[in-house]
């Protein structure tokens, strides 16, 4: 698929705000559980179709433009230390298992669900050193794969039927 430089900008500036959106409409959904922490990931949408559409480096750029921008607008550096790493860490395991070939949209999905939650706690780790906040890790990688499969077949379904022209 060829399109011009300036539809392909166009896309990723709307990848983005749907990623922000969907995280800012996350944040107004009532928590699932008593646990925290534990969200949906539905910004992950925007990433995963921008992954499969587009290719690993608008997927970077969409997912760490989001973390960006939800700074800027609700987030403090704490909370940017968290998505941050949660992002880059999710997004890098999808793209070493997407180009791998042998994984689908929901094995990617699941597998960036995970690596977010084991970058967040890893960084917990290391700003509060409390060693103790390893034990909540179970509980998160439970969450991520319900979650990641959730994201991954609702990206999957997205990435077949929305033609991009």
């Amino acid at each position: 698929m060829k399109i011009s430089k300036t539809k392909y900008i166009s896309y990723l500036a709307m990848f983005t705000l749907v990623a922000l959106g969907l995280s800012y409409l996350e944040g107004l959904i009532p928590p699932l559980t008593s646990i925290p922490g534990i969200k949906l990931g539905l910004a992950n949408l925007a990433v995963i179709f921008a992954l499969y559409k587009f290719g690993v480096k608008s997927a970077f750029v969409v997912s760490l433009m989001r973390v960006f921008i939800s700074f800027l607008l609700f987030g403090s550096v704490l909370s940017l230390a968290y998505s941050f790493s949660g992002a880059l860490f999710s997004i890098t395991v999808m793209a070493i298992m997407k180009k791998s070939g042998k994984f689908s949209e929901i094995g990617v999905s699941v597998a960036g669900a995970t690596a977010h939650n084991i970058a967040q706690i890893l960084v917990a780790v290391l700003i509060f050193s409390v060693s103790e906040i390893l034990y909540y890790l179970p509980v998160l990688m439970i969450s991520a794969v319900i979650s990641g499969i959730f994201i991954g077949i609702t990206g999957a379904v997205a990435v077949r039927r929305i033609k991009i022209k």
